[in-house]
This record gives structure tokens, sequence and C-alpha cells, in this order.
């Protein structure tokens, strides 16, 4: 059943106060109040905003484990809000919208958005979508490698999901920092596009998000000198 309709799912216990957090922001009534039922029933707490501004009061306040983020909103937009949180933090976003078209996807990747569901939807895919992420994130910060991995100018932390060039942190997205943990736990080692990520759908998308990562560690990214491509394998990042 679409994110139009109403969705089919038993009600379960109420979710603890150990459950992710989920930040929903869409400015339509009826989908936030789905979503929220939706994703309460299945063990979420859940936390609502209309607009921009709204959900910028809620973070303030509030610590959140994912963002479900609508694009077309009035007034400040999804993409706008989505780059301005990354200024700020790494939490998840996964971003709705109505546009299907690959640009406006490769836009909310470029702006550290983590995934996209474009609408209408059914609720379980974005059920599942969020779960995904979730245990991806968590999932990267248990395998993280112990020790820091530096690369010409650069110190990675895996422990801390930091990254310093010339000694200066630079900002990192949720995702970027699970690819250099993926990549400080196997130094010197092709890394496959499809271990990269979670399914087919994520794998089209790493080009953008490797291409993204590049931007922050290498001083012409055109030409890398340590977050290679090799052809017709994957990607292997070349420690000092």
């Amino acid at each position: 059943m679409s994110a139009a309709g109403e969705p089919e799912t038993a009600a379960g216990p109420l979710p603890g106060d150990d459950a992710p957090h989920v930040l929903i922001v869409d400015d339509d009534r009826r989908i936030r109040e789905l979503l929220k039922r939706f994703l309460s029933e299945n063990g979420y707490r859940v936390t609502v905003a209309e607009h921009a501004s709204e959900a910028r009061a809620r973070l303030e306040g509030l610590a959140f484990d994912l963002i479900v983020l609508d694009v077309m909103m009035p007034g400040e937009n999804g993409f706008d809000f989505a780059t301005s949180v990354r200024r700020t933090s790494n939490v998840p976003i996964l971003m709705l919208t109505a546009r299907g078209d690959a640009s406006d996807r490769i836009d909310g990747l470029e702006r550290g958005v983590d995934d996209y569901l474009a609408k209408p939807f059914e609720p379980r895919e974005l059920l599942l979508r969020v779960g995904t992420i979730l245990r991806r994130t968590r999932s990267a910060g248990g395998k993280a490698a112990s020790g820091a991995m530096t690369f010409g100018g650069c110190e990675f932390n895996p422990q801390r999901g930091e990254l310093r060039r010339d000694g200066q942190l630079v900002r990192l997205t949720t995702r970027e920092v699970q690819l250099l943990r993926i990549f400080a736990a196997h130094p010197g080692q092709t890394i496959s596009r499809l271990d990269l990520c979670e399914n087919e759908a994520a794998e089209r998308s790493i080009d953008v998000q490797i291409n993204r990562l590049r931007r922050k560690v290498e001083d012409d990214p055109r030409n890398p000198l340590y977050l290679q491509t090799v052809r017709g394998e994957g990607y292997v990042l070349m420690p000092d």
C-alpha cells in the first residue's frame, strides 16, 4: 500500500526511551501522521515537524538518530535544510520527494543525504530503509579500526569518526564516516563498490559519495593520490 493509503500494521508495544528517535519533517499533515503512527507501531520514537524552522527548533532541544525529510516544503526546502544540518551534525538523513530524476538524487547526495526515497512509496519500504541506515551506522561504529590512519595531510580516527586535514577538523557526513571506517579497516586494499554499500540501488550512488569525499581529502580531486579508483574492481585508500 502506498504512502497515500493507510498502512496495514499491527499495533505493538510503545517504544521505550532507548528506541531510535526519528524526526519526520514534512508539510503534509496526513503524511506526518501516517509515518508517525507506522514508525511508532514498529518500535521507533517519533517527533514531527511541519517545516524547516520547526525542525531546526526540534534539533536544538532533542537528539535524533535519523531525519526523514521531505524536499518540497514552503519556505526553506529540504535540500537547503539538509545543507544547513550538515554544517553542525552528522545525523543520517533519508530524503522523501515526489521528484524522481537522477539530477535531484545526485543533488541530495552531494548535500550529505544518506538515502533517497521517491513518493509514492510503500510504508514498509520506508521502514526497511530506516532500519538499514540505522544498522549501517551502528555496524560502522562497531567495526572501526583502533588506530588512526594518515594519508597525505589527513588523519582519520575511526573510533571518533573524525578527520583532520593539516590539523583542522573536517566536517563529515555519516556516510562519509562509514566509508572512511571501511577503508581504515582495510588499508591499501581494494574494496569493491558492492562492499561499500548495502544494496544495488546504493551501489549506483557510490561514485557520487566517493567524489564528494575526494573533495575533502585530495588536493586535486580529479587526479586523486590517496582515494584511488581501481578500474573494474572498486576503490582503495592508500595510507602513508
